[in-house]
């Protein structure tokens, strides 16, 4: 890893510099009104000082800019907090992950609340993410509740923290148009490490048989700089904001179109939304009505183009010459085409045309209502509504050789969710002045309910055969009841407790015996800068002690976007294609039973907390620190079992987990004066899980194969086992010559029997990083602003598949070539190694996600007009020792990753 070291040491002499700094314009600080931060807590709101929880709250002014997903206007701001982007596709989203782990085939996504409106956790066929179908310039802001004790009152789903989104609003007063526009261009970041057309010929003609080397062609063709291509995009974005009497509106209209950089690749979405939020009945009654609409079209890749480009050979050209596979030059064997060869990466691209469309309609209308004999109650009514439709269809021509065999064929696929929210609650605060005492009570009720309809695709071939698939249905209800007590003593003080009661649908078996669970959560916070003997320290603005304590579950089940609904309930299903029946001379589909586990329940974890909350110096340098713990039982694992007439694996609750962390944050205000204001954050988490107990097995000699790879047929590279992370990677152990060269095919005996063999595979390193750096700061002078983001993941480790893959042998085998990554040349290894733990890689990096400069043009229309241009660069550059194309890979397997472009934009944001 290069020297990140220095990065660790620069941070403490940076904050000695930055408190001098403050110590000398301690006089010349700017008053203004202190304006107490909100923070939204889970069905209410509480002030940021009283907050008792471990929560992050971020808003519009530090999102990073250009976002085209939810996800990344918040990338590398808080602590605790990883997001990873899914591939360098547009529209791809990225997976979330709030304090690392904590299940091993539940999700480990967190919960995502939208004004309200809880999100299911499946996906949608078609579409990449299903954030990518929320515009991430509606949003207002985001409150990120992390420990157990803030989570617990979302209960069941609430183990991996809860993200709670907010949108813009509109307000009553003037009329407010405000515009923005944005152009970008996206170029790749790298290429594969493989051979050159010569370097290839020199490598076959070392190496291979003289029939190979008779194979070589004559050119030099980079197939990765031909699927490539520098991609514009556009994001245009239009709200209409005020107030008609009492009646405040937001008005939204949206257009985001983003070429990928690999070619024919495109995402485009257009979206609307409105918000209307009257006060009626003297400010008695609060209704705020938030819809939301969004139409997506999607142009996918073939997900063979880039591994494909990665080892086609160099050496031919990209027409053969001659009509046949619509002139593109392929491998044959006898007649046709080979089987068993890579694909000609332009013909994959334009041969196979695979697009979608998703509609989503998300809305909810919530009424909070003050009642009138009783002011300090209110009666809480939200209601909700998330339809999504996708229809999609993937062409592939006759002509070329993806089509060849079928003569071409279309395949047609929709997908259909509807699901519902009703939620009430009531709250009372009342400030009980004779004891000094502020009492805050919530106590409510859910209903949830999710229904999926995936119709069977159907499949179109030219030799006029057709084939469809069978139907999927299915729904899942969750009802809840909830509340919760907060208690603020002298202003000091303050205790929280809460519990929910969930009942999932997903654990009947019949019965009702595993379908409820509890889930407590209680903290407290001591706010230390309130007691006498600091209270006239001018010095320390906020001094919070926090601790915390709770319960949260784990529920979600499921394979892609089809969620496991009935993994505890006896079923039947039509029978596969493969398994018929013959009656006579026809074939029959018959019913046959699922596999499911009656005593099949939660997976619950217990959170604990201590934090610290500081601020100095006016608050010019605030932060926190969090100390955590979460130990997760009755672990949900797909796990082996006895073979019978079902399945040899099912769903079973049979593992615990232990996960262990420490996170901080800290913001730096150096200079903040009349002309000049410069502000710099800094962030870190660590955390380290680890599987305490696996279906009873008390040693890493029972494991659970996890992580399949390519190349030879059902291989994996990581398992689940006890004292272990989760997915770490099992591997043998390479020996070296006396050169320190890698040895073909030679490995430690480390059980020392004189046999190498599974038993003597160990496990090296894992996906879990040993720290998550962020580092922020915002510097505006005058009319000008300067900004920049940047991040560091260290010590995480990913499997480099195509290198695995590359060797001797692999540029000849099975009658045609193909390219090799440089390791083949470096190592020289006869046959493919893919266990061996050199292809293992420390991909440690530094990431500069976002530079921007912007200038403001001020009222150059008037009073409470406004223009700003900016222009700004995204994943300005990676420093890392992995040798593959991207080190931040989200499985940590990186088998032909469709790498993240670098972004180059100008915009302009004008308000009048």
């Amino acid at each position: 890893m290069r020297n990140y070291t220095t990065v660790l040491k620069i941070a403490p002499a940076f904050l000695l510099f930055a408190g001098t700094m403050l110590q000398a314009q301690a006089t010349d600080t700017i008053k203004t009104a202190n304006i107490e931060q909100v923070v939204l807590i889970g069905y209410g709101k509480q002030k940021k000082s009283d907050v008792t929880g471990s929560i992050s709250s971020i808003s519009s002014k530090d999102f990073n800019g250009g976002a085209t997903s939810p996800a990344q206007l918040i990338q590398g701001k808080t602590p605790g907090v990883q997001i990873t982007s899914n591939n360098g596709a547009p529209g791809a989203g990225s997976s979330i992950r709030v304090r690392g782990t904590s299940s091993l085939n539940g999700s480990n996504s967190p919960l995502i609340v939208i004004d309200g409106v809880p999100q299911d956790f499946t996906g949608v066929n078609g579409a990449s993410d299903p954030l990518s179908l929320i515009n991430p310039n509606d949003i207002e802001t985001f409150d990120i509740l992390k420990d157990a004790s803030s989570t617990a009152i979302y209960g069941n789903r609430a183990t991996n923290g809860v993200i709670l989104i907010t949108t813009k609003k509109g307000a009553a007063g003037k009329f407010k148009v405000n515009f923005s526009t944005l152009a970008s261009v996206s170029t790749k970041m790298g290429t594969a490490d493989v051979l050159s057309g010569d370097e290839f010929r020199d490598f076959v003609n070392s190496y291979a048989a003289d029939s190979y080397q008779a194979r070589l062609g004559t050119s030099n063709t980079n197939w990765q700089d031909l699927i490539y291509q520098a991609a514009w995009g556009t994001d245009n974005n239009i709200a209409l904001s005020g107030g008609i009497k009492k009646l405040p509106y937001r008005l939204s209209l949206g257009y985001n179109e983003q070429n990928g950089i690999v070619k024919t690749n495109n995402f485009r979405r257009s979206s609307a939304g409105l918000n209307l939020n009257p006060k009626l009945f003297d400010n008695h009654l609060t209704v705020n009505v938030n819809l939301k609409g969004t139409f997506t079209d999607n142009r996918f890749v073939d997900g063979g183009v880039i591994n494909n480009a990665t080892y086609f050979d160099p050496t031919q050209e990209v027409y053969s010459g001659n009509s046949n596979f619509g002139g593109y030059y392929e491998w044959l064997l006898g007649s046709g085409f080979n089987a068993n060869s890579n694909s000609n990466p332009v013909s994959l691209l334009n041969g196979i045309h695979d697009v979608s469309s998703v509609w989503r309609g998300l809305g909810n209308v919530q009424l909070d209502y003050k009642l009138h004999f009783l002011p300090d109650l209110h009666f809480n009514v939200n209601a909700g509504y998330d339809y999504t439709k996708s229809t999609g269809q993937k062409k592939v021509n006759g002509l070329y050789r993806a089509g060849f065999n079928d003569k071409g064929n279309v395949s047609q696929y929709t997908m259909e969710k509807k699901n519902k929210l009703l939620e009430t609650y009531f709250n009372y605060t009342k400030t009980l002045s004779a004891i000094n005492t502020a009492v805050d009570l919530t106590a409510g009720y859910a209903y949830q309910d999710f229904y999926t309809s995936i119709p069977g695709a159907e499949t179109y071939k030219g030799t006029g055969e057709t084939t469809i698939g069978k139907d999927f249905e299915t729904n899942n209800t969750l009802l809840s009841f909830y509340g919760r007590a907060i208690f603020t003593v002298a202003n000091k003080y303050i205790l929280s407790a809460s519990m929910r009661r969930d009942g999932s649908s997903r654990f009947y078996n019949g019965t009702l015996d595993n379908v409820w669970g509890n889930f407590p959560g209680v903290s407290a916070a001591w706010k230390i800068n309130e007691e006498s003997f600091l209270k006239d320290v001018s010095a320390i603005s906020t001094l919070k002690l926090r601790a915390g304590w709770g319960k949260t579950g784990q529920q979600e089940l499921g394979v892609g976007n089809n969620p496991n609904n009935y993994p505890a309930f006896a079923a039947y299903n039509l029978s596969a294609q493969g398994a018929l029946y013959q009656f006579a001379n026809d074939y029959y589909n018959m019913y046959r039973a699922n596999i499911y586990n009656p005593n099949l329940t939660w997976e619950t974890t217990t959170t604990e907390n201590i934090g610290l909350d500081f601020g100095f110096v006016n608050n010019r340098i605030t932060g926190s620190i969090d100390i955590f713990q979460k130990k997760t039982k009755d672990l949900l694992v797909d796990s082996p079992i006895a073979a019978g007439d079902l399945s040899n694996h099912n769903l079973l609750n049979v593992g615990n987990m232990e996960n262990k962390g420490i996170e901080g944050s800290i913001t730096v205000i150096p200079v903040k004066n009349e002309n000049t204001t410069w502000e710099v954050s800094f962030n870190a988490t660590h955390y380290k899980p680890e599987i305490t107990n696996l279906l009873a097995q008390a040693n890493e000699s029972f494991l659970i194969p996890v992580g399949g790879i390519s190349g030879g047929v059902g291989n994996t590279i990581q398992a689940q086992a006890v004292g272990h992370a989760p997915n770490s990677f099992l591997v043998y152990q390479q020996l070296y010559d006396t050169s320190g060269n890698a040895m073909s095919g030679v490995y430690a005996d480390r059980n020392q029997d004189g046999v190498i063999n599974a038993n003597d595979m160990y496990f090296y390193k894992s996906t879990t990083p040993d720290a998550i750096l962020g580092f922020n700061t915002k510097l505006s002078h005058k009319n000008w602003d300067f900004g920049l983001s940047a991040r560091a993941v260290l010590g995480n480790y990913v499997y480099n598949n195509p290198a695995a893959n590359s060797s001797l042998q692999s540029a000849s085998t099975n009658d045609y070539l193909q390219n090799v990554y440089s390791s083949a040349v470096k190592y020289k290894f006869a046959v493919p190694q893919y266990y061996s733990d050199v292809f293992v890689e420390d991909a440690s990096f530094f990431r500069l996600d976002n530079v921007n400069l912007g200038y403001n043009f001020g009222q150059f229309m008037g009073v409470g007009s406004n223009l700003r241009v900016y222009a700004m660069a995204q994943n300005v550059l990676v420093i890392t020792d992995y040798t593959g194309i991207d080190p931040e890979v989200f499985n940590g397997i990186d088998n032909g990753y469709y790498q993240m472009p670098r972004v180059y934009s100008l915009g302009l944001n004008f308000q009048f």
